[in-house]
């Protein structure tokens, strides 16, 4: 009895609905008036949940992929002006760092659903020369992970929402820890698999790009800094949660001297 529904109550009903993303890939989707119209829709919806009051003044804070087009910056920045009094649009890894008071001589790399956005800090907000953005993310593990299962296991019956739920019990990259198993469906009858190394390989997709921008944006630093912004690597978002993942980009970095990885 209702027009829309978001978020989780969306996905669970998935199969029922027309599922829409109105910010995949962290950008305003622009295919047709529907989007714009979803995206207004989800933009009013998370306002309405804070719950303001009716004299409250509304602030937003807008996070967006760090290479996001000036274009989609202004199309964001005139929607979310339509339901709030004052709206910011920052790039995410930014935030980050302001949020953990380190923007100074840092690198943090955000590992979202549809890109992982690196970031260089220097003091001040950074610009495009300061940032890349990748399209292997999360979505884009998911993808890799559902190829390698069937690879392996062509009889069992796979979609990307049965990968996601392997992703996030089991993923890690680096020396696995104990063998993972997982229960799927085959023909209708659940069938019990390893996973390890079809996790393993998904999840190390994600790597050689990461490590690559973080070295390219470590030289971007003058000399004589560079040593200090080793000590000051960050990863955030749901990526981050990669079992193994500091260790992994310690080792990887090691050539360039004794790096320190948090995961937040």
């Amino acid at each position: 009895g209702r027009p829309y529904v978001v978020g989780d109550e969306a996905f669970e009903m998935r199969s029922y609905l027309d599922l829409r993303y109105p910010l995949q890939d962290g950008v305003l989707s622009e295919i047709s008036d529907r989007d714009i119209e979803v995206a207004r829709h989800l933009l009013t919806h998370v306002v309405k949940s804070a719950e303001p009051g009716a004299n409250d003044e509304i602030c937003a804070v807008i996070g967006v992929p760090a290479r996001a087009s000036g274009a989609n910056k202004a199309l964001l920045l005139k929607m979310a002006q339509e339901v709030v009094h004052t709206a910011l649009v920052v790039s995410e890894p930014f935030m980050v760092g302001y949020g953990l008071d380190k923007l100074n001589n840092t690198i943090i790399v955000d590992i979202g659903a549809g890109t992982t956005d690196i970031c260089a800090l220097k003091g001040t907000v950074p610009g495009p020369e300061d940032q890349v953005t990748l399209t292997k993310a999360g979505n884009y593990l998911d993808e890799r992970l559902q190829n390698a299962l069937l690879e392996r296991h062509p009889e069992l019956q796979m979609n990307t929402n049965v990968a996601c739920a392997v992703k996030e019990q089991f993923s890690f990259v680096g020396a696995p820890g104990e063998a993972a198993t997982f229960e799927f469906r085959a023909a209708g009858k659940p069938v019990r698999c390893d996973v390890t190394e079809s996790v393993k390989i998904a999840c190390e997709a994600l790597m050689p790009d990461i490590i690559e921008s973080i070295e390219i944006l470590l030289r971007s630093f003058q000399p004589e800094y560079q040593a200090t912004v080793l000590q000051n690597i960050v990863f955030a978002g749901g990526g981050s949660r990669i079992r193994g993942l500091a260790a992994y980009v310690k080792d990887k970095l090691r050539p360039f001297g004794n790096a320190d990885v948090t995961c937040v």
